[in-house]
């Protein structure tokens, strides 16, 4: 579904991605784990054409999206949740949810994105600025599913959420990944990483530089203390 293949990105004169592979198939959820400042979100925004990759390629669905301009990508069918959710605090829950789309879409999708987000729904008319941290993050996932992606990419979602949100984030990003969704997921938590994620992938210096199955990666004490200094 997604490759990325030995890609290049350059902040400036900052060689920040080194040649960066990583594959996610059709269903699959996969993590991008590292320490801070390694490349995580320079990847992420890559893909996004946010920032244009310098060597190497991005294939998603089998179309090339290195020469695609940033704002056909998600059309493509790519949702992307940004670190800091990235939602209109002046605009209210329902105008965030319809702000990309082109089109209306069939009513069953909103409520599909109602039922996996009931408190969204109870907050319709009210600015999206006044929602809790969390509230934020389910509107920026929701705001995706309403453009009904089939690859989903979040930078680091339970980031500065408190616990019980965390939990129903969580389990929202399952739930989309169990109705079909792909999933790339950045995140700090690596217990979250490793419950949500079959594969992961590890970062350092801008390139890949491990790839394990999460259920291998739990028992890897080693590689856990080396590459991301925590213990599971």
């Amino acid at each position: 579904m997604l490759e990325l293949n030995a890609v290049h990105a350059h902040y400036g004169k900052v060689h920040v991605l080194q040649g960066a592979s990583l594959e996610v198939k059709s269903g699959e959820a996969v993590a991008l784990l590292g320490r801070n400042g390694v490349g995580k979100t320079t990847a992420l925004k890559t893909i996004m054409g946010l920032v244009p990759a310098t060597g190497g390629e991005i294939v998603f669905d089998g179309r090339g999206l290195t020469d695609m301009p940033p704002h056909a990508i998600p059309r493509s069918g790519i949702g992307y949740v940004p670190q800091g959710r990235g939602i209109f605090p002046s605009l209210s829950v329902k105008e965030n949810l319809e702000i990309g789309l082109t089109k209306a879409p069939p009513s069953q999708v909103f409520d599909y994105v109602y039922d996996r987000f009931p408190r969204l729904k109870e907050r319709l008319r009210q600015p999206g600025g006044t929602l809790s941290g969390g509230e934020q993050q389910m509107l920026a996932i929701a705001r995706c599913l309403v453009m009904q992606p089939s690859l989903l990419i979040l930078d680091e979602p339970t980031e500065g959420i408190m616990p019980i949100l965390v939990q129903d984030i969580r389990r929202e990003i399952k739930a989309v990944n169990d109705a079909g969704v792909s999933i790339l997921l950045v995140e700090q938590n690596i217990k979250t990483a490793l419950r949500l994620c079959s594969r992961i992938y590890i970062m350092e210096k801008g390139t890949v530089v491990h790839e394990a199955a999460a259920e291998d990666l739990k028992e890897d004490k080693e590689t856990l203390h080396r590459y991301l200094g925590v213990a599971v």
